[in-house]
């Protein structure tokens, strides 16, 4: 039989699908050649936001009309985050919760016997094991996405992931090492550690992120080590000066804000303030050369005034991000946000998502220009319209004019000459 999977939302959620898509290949399933058709068909959903949900739905019927005899499995965030409801989504024919995984060929077998629709989505308990999925390729050639975390403890007043994902737990130290040399054989120079909350690797436990960048940095053929999203209250010192000894690690980092407002962010249970994240930040430029720090940001939280909208705006500026993703807040059914007063218009969200999204492009664009004269080292990805295209350590996107795919895979220093609209060229130093 074939398969495609298809997967919405996060770095985690893809690596989770890779992980299934190699576990149907060891059981004889094939991947089908029509991207559209298939005789199983595994959609790995995401639950962020409502307009997340409205995506998982209109994809659900998509599929179905593409393959109306096919079987459909419906996993991921949103059964485990609304099982209650999963009984309304008669297209489906099995539906796995994030917990069941590991049951996904032998669910596929037991359909196949009796043509019963089956749902399993088990609930998260207080403590649960860390679910140990392993993977040895992905789509991308050069960059291996390896989840370490799983679960959040936080709460976020707007979030529903918790429920979509349970506690914390971690991926043991052995058990990445064995999966990063695994990758490293596969021919990949770089691996980013992700997680549900990356920063919480290792809570409970006798080890936190530190030993999982040190662990990876130390398998041969890695050359290049660097994180996924991190909260920043958990980047102290100490973490910080460990990551900075370790030559392979890539300094940028995606430290989530949500808002620059002291006041907003203690309406969406956020753990710090302003002042300690602009500190982490100063920590982090300090200890690393050319740190690139990048973000998300929220605009129009319930309760959020103009003034409000207005510090969240400057301390955004002021930070000086080398890219920010703005969005405007969207009500998430099931969370204590959605109860709150002052909920902000639409309009009024997409003009302050539009204001908040010119400023940091200006201040993109600063970033562009501050690394016009640098040489730095660039991994090369691919070859497209007459240029190949890479990153630096800091994730500057790099192109430098070529005729061949040659370099492809390879490191080089490239003297950076120039910025264009989202990159800098380049051209490689012999």
């Amino acid at each position: 039989m074939d398969f495609n999977i298809l997967t919405l939302g996060c770095k985690v959620n893809q690596y989770e699908s890779q992980a299934m898509r190699e576990e149907l290949l060891r059981h004889g399933y094939v991947l089908s050649q029509d991207k559209e058709k298939a005789d199983v068909t595994i959609i790995n959903t995401c639950t962020v936001t409502s307009v997340s949900d409205a995506k998982n739905r209109k994809l659900i019927h998509r599929v179905r009309r593409q393959n109306p005899d096919g079987i459909i499995v419906l996993t991921g965030c949103m059964p485990q985050a609304f099982p209650e409801e999963m009984s309304a989504f008669t297209e489906c024919d099995i539906i796995l919760g994030n917990k069941e995984r590991g049951r996904l060929v032998p669910a596929i077998e037991a359909y196949l016997a009796d043509h019963r629709p089956l749902v399993e989505i088990p609930a998260y308990g207080s403590v649960d094991a860390y679910e140990n999925l392993t993977v040895s390729s992905f789509d991308e050639h050069t960059r291996a996405f390896i989840k370490i975390e799983d679960g959040c403890n936080r709460f976020c007043s707007y979030c529903i992931i918790p429920y979509a994902r349970g506690r914390v737990r971690s991926k043991p130290l052995e058990d990445l090492r064995r999966e990063i040399e695994q990758v490293a054989r596969s021919g990949y120079r770089e691996v980013v550690l992700v997680g549900i909350n990356l920063s919480a690797y290792g809570l409970g436990e006798e080890f936190d992120l530190a030993d999982a960048v040190e662990t990876a940095c130390a398998v041969e053929g890695i050359a290049r080590v660097r994180l996924g999203s991190i909260e920043p209250e958990q980047m102290d010192a100490p973490l910080i000066a460990r990551l900075a000894a370790q030559e392979k690690f890539c300094p940028q980092f995606h430290l989530s804000l949500q808002s620059g407002c002291d006041k907003t962010l203690r309406a969406m249970n956020r753990h710090y303030d302003s002042a300690a994240y602009a500190q982490i930040v100063r920590d982090l430029r300090a200890a690393f050369d050319n740190a690139a720090m990048t973000t998300d940001v929220m605009v129009g939280f319930a309760g959020e005034t103009e003034e409000d909208f207005q510090a969240s705006m400057d301390f955004v500026e002021q930070i000086g991000f080398a890219k920010v993703h703005v969005f405007p807040y969207s009500v998430r059914r099931g969370t204590r946000a959605e109860k709150m007063p002052g909920h902000v218009s639409p309009a009024e969200k997409e003009r302050r998502a539009r204001l908040m999204g010119e400023m940091v492009e200006r201040r993109r664009r600063d970033f562009l220009r501050s690394q016009v004269g640098r040489t730095e080292e660039v991994l090369f990805e691919r070859l497209r319209h007459g240029c190949l295209e890479g990153y630096t350590k800091n994730y500057t996107p790099v192109r430098v004019e070529a005729a061949d795919a040659g370099l492809c895979g390879a490191i080089r220093p490239v003297q950076l000459t120039s910025f264009g609209e989202d990159w800098c060229v380049g051209r490689v130093v012999t």
